[in-house]
């Protein structure tokens, strides 16, 4: 017998869909594009016709429709991974969770997430306004422990930790890779890097106002990092879960960056709104293509 997920659980909103993204899969298609910033949902929706759906609820704004004659959805996800714990839960609860019955659909449907952000480089000759294609990320957050599962890529895991030393027993990094099939396909002339999530901006970044960072020069250790010949490229905020939950639901999951700062040469993008608009448009047609 199917197991009935109970309401405490798959929390539905008053239509009976996924309470904080409040959209279905007929509202959605199966390419999807997630951005951090509700306003990039705008950026991203210009270039679409046929639009048939628009919403918004909370900071989760989404626009279906077409691109390349293909159907397109883009949603943003907000910062940081527990709203990508949100998104990326409901987005397969949508899709595959019958969300009347509250049973496991039998049919199972595989996703797309193409995530577009924007990033701090780790290395010197990243230059900003270059764009970085995540082929792993290795989390500074804890989404991934609370899970059962065997998706962790534990080679790169035990690479990080060599870097890390004592960090590693307060901040249990995991290595996890993206989709090769889904980066091949929309990313294939990007620099390919490992990127960090951290669970912060500040301090979680080794970023100092006025406190004090614990583990002095870890962004260092962390960026000498090697890995199937790639090195620690940048640092964001989503990537990680991302990866770790796309992998253990079955989709396929990407990230590709905007470098807009170097942290070691402490220079800032100066326009770093058109290299978006750009990096939007190379999405679009990558994904939609055949």
């Amino acid at each position: 017998m199917a197991r009935i997920i109970p309401p405490s659980e798959l929390v539905l909103n008053e239509q009976g869909l996924p309470y904080h993204i409040g959209i279905g899969k007929e509202q959605l298609s199966e390419n999807i594009i997630l951005v951090g910033d509700q306003g990039r949902v705008k950026s991203v929706g210009k270039y679409l016709s046929n639009i048939d759906h628009e919403n918004h609820n909370r900071e989760f704004f989404s626009i279906t429709g077409s691109y390349n004659g293909k159907r397109v959805s883009v949603l943003s996800t907000g910062i940081g991974t527990d709203n990508i714990d949100i998104v990326v839960n409901e987005l397969d609860a949508a899709f595959n969770i019958d969300l009347q019955s509250r049973t496991e659909r039998k049919e199972h449907i595989s996703l797309n997430l193409l995530r577009l952000g924007t990033s701090g480089s780790l290395q010197p000759e990243l230059d900003v306004d270059s764009f970085v294609a995540s082929s792993y990320a290795i989390g500074l957050d804890n989404v991934l422990h609370y899970y059962q599962q065997d998706v962790e890529d534990v080679g790169l895991t035990e690479a990080v930790r060599s870097q890390m030393g004592e960090a590693f027993d307060f901040i249990r990094a995991y290595g996890i890779a993206g989709s090769k099939t889904l980066l091949n396909k929309v990313a294939s002339t990007e620099t390919k890097g490992i990127t960090l999530t951290a669970s912060g901006f500040y301090g979680p970044q080794g970023r100092e106002l006025r406190l004090k960072t614990r583990f002095q020069g870890l962004n260092e250790k962390l960026a000498a990092t090697r890995y199937n010949g790639l090195q620690v490229t940048n640092y964001e905020m989503e990537t990680s879960a991302l990866y770790a939950l796309g992998s253990m639901l079955g989709h396929d999951c990407a990230t590709i960056c905007l470098i807009i700062a170097n942290r070691f040469k402490g220079a800032f993008s100066r326009n770093y709104q058109q290299r978006m608009e750009d990096l939007i448009e190379q999405s679009l047609h990558r994904l939609t293509s055949e």
